[in-house]
């Protein structure tokens, strides 16, 4: 039909129909009404209730208390560790991480997101000594279980091997809690999209709280749950490094926990 032809006419069903609708919205739309007042409320309540959660806008920076706990505890097991896997000379690696724990701890940065980028490096250097230190701990007992050598009994084959599997799951926690959409301040500042871990949170918006984002101990529980399970459980990997590093720390687990276990039920059957 041509632009400047006038619209051809209404059949009688269809007229009917369109003034149906104008007597039942025509109260609700008029300038001014109740109704239309009513109804705009109600989109205004709807739309307060409609919140961005906090794991997908700009928040506070997330306190390091957990972190630096967490760590504190991995470099007093790591200083514990029997002469036969520690690392020589022993108070090397547990120095090194100590000095950049209270480096750490001095900076901490409670308020500034970007105060929380600045103090990576610090962070990666402590995380490399201590994985470094860990990593070679580890590849002693493994070499001594492999060779019937080191530890001939079955409480501190089992206590160096647990001190070894729990340092190992703080390292890869505060790692996944660091690189997880470029480190807490910029989770802080949504300053990237899409997340590397996706939480059950982030799935299932109806039942997590508005308020609630990734913070420490969610890592931690990603890192003892893949430790444990040797697989994701709820919290699924999205990005290619951190199935990488999931898959790493999986196989390290898997490793010290089936040959620490099987040593030690070979003393105690001889």
């Amino acid at each position: 039909m041509n632009d400047t032809e006038p619209p051809e006419p209404l059949d009688d069903d269809m007229q009917a129909r369109l003034s149906a609708v104008e007597r039942v919205l025509g109260p609700i739309l008029r300038p001014g009404s109740d109704a239309l007042r009513t109804g705009t409320d109600a989109l205004r309540n709807v739309n307060d209730r409609v919140v961005t959660p906090a794991w997908n806008r700009v928040t506070g920076i997330e306190s390091r208390v957990q972190v630096m706990s967490a760590i504190a505890v991995a470099i007093a097991l790591t200083a514990l560790l029997p002469a036969r896997v520690a690392n020589h000379p022993r108070w090397l690696l547990p120095g090194l991480a100590a000095i950049l724990f209270v480096i750490v701890l001095l900076v901490n940065p409670t308020k500034s997101p970007e105060r929380a980028k600045q103090l990576r490096p610090l962070t990666f250097s402590l995380l490399a000594v201590m994985s470094i230190g860990n990593a070679a701990s580890a590849a002693r007992l493994i070499i001594d279980l492999v060779n019937g050598e080191g530890l001939t009994t079955a409480g501190p084959l089992l206590l160096t091997g647990g001190a070894i599997w729990v340092t190992n799951m703080i390292i890869f926690a505060v790692w996944y809690w660091e690189f997880d959409r470029g480190g807490p301040g910029a989770r802080a500042m949504m300053t990237k999209q899409y997340p590397d871990f996706v939480f059950p949170q982030m799935t299932d918006a109806t039942n997590a709280d508005p308020e609630w984002e990734p913070h420490f101990v969610d890592y931690l529980y990603l890192s003892f749950t893949n430790a444990t399970a040797f697989s994701p459980t709820d919290v699924m990997p999205y990005a290619r490094w951190a199935k990488v590093t999931m898959m790493a720390q999986s196989a390290v687990s898997l490793i010290v926990v089936v040959l620490v276990v099987a040593r030690a039920v070979n003393i105690l059957g001889n």
